[in-house]
């Protein structure tokens, strides 16, 4: 039995919708040891054994989040509801929100990221967001809304509109806002807040036409200890 304590927001016939934990990667990778979010899928819904685009890796996994990322994540329990999800992801016609704690105050209250993603040379776990990245960059946007400020970090809604990978963190680094404890991103301005153990960036909504024709919005709420750190320094 697997203990990686997803909890299953929403499931019928087609998906399961899960608030997935920070700390369990969603798929084996490179990098990555130990239990998975594929391997509790397989272990609740062992349908799932025999779909997706590489069923022996990502068993029913339309899209991902970052290990230290919690939040809802969509899963499918047949190959049909894995391509109808997969194409409205595609066409971003998915509405994703969420909410991260970034170092500093940002300047404007609502704003753009345009910029390419591409990987970077010296780190391979790493992306970039500059000239310096590695091969061809991919068009990125991400967009926020000053939620709470701070006297030196700043609570942000951010609706990425394309699905890079670690495009929110990238994102926030590139314009010199890094995510709050962000181990790869953050650098010399990282800071770890009342003992917060991983980076604050949680995905609290998605919205999405379901296999079945219903339009479903989806939350999951903020986790204790993002919730500590905002206390603290609302305390503060």
């Amino acid at each position: 039995m697997y203990n990686c304590q997803a909890i299953v927001i929403y499931q019928d016939n087609d998906i399961v919708v899960l608030n997935k934990p920070a700390g369990v990667s969603v798929h084996k990778g490179v990098a990555e040891k130990g239990e998975t979010l594929a391997d509790w899928l397989m272990e609740n819904f062992p349908e799932m054994k025999k779909v997706g685009d590489e069923p022996e890796l990502r068993p029913g996994i339309v899209h991902r989040l970052d290990k230290d990322t919690s939040g809802v994540l969509v899963t499918a329990r047949n190959q049909k509801s894995f391509e109808f999800l997969k194409n409205q992801f595609q066409k971003r016609d998915v509405v994703k929100k969420y909410l991260a704690l970034v170092e500093g105050n940002l300047k404007n209250d609502n704003g753009v990221i345009d910029l390419p993603i591409g990987r970077s040379r010296s780190d391979f776990r790493k992306k970039l967001a500059s000239n310096s990245a590695k091969g061809k960059s991919r068009e990125a946007v991400t967009e926020y809304k000053v939620l709470e400020k701070f006297p030196n970090h700043t609570l942000v809604e951010v609706y990425p509109k394309t699905g890079r990978t670690h495009q929110i963190r990238v994102h926030f680094k590139a314009i010199g806002h890094p995510v709050v404890c962000d181990s790869l991103y953050g650098g010399k301005r990282m800071t770890c807040p009342f003992g917060l153990a991983r980076h604050f960036l949680h995905a609290n909504f998605l919205e999405f036409v379901s296999p079945s024709g219903a339009r479903l919005k989806l939350e999951a709420d903020l986790p204790e200890d993002l919730e500590k750190v905002l206390a603290g320094l609302r305390k503060k």
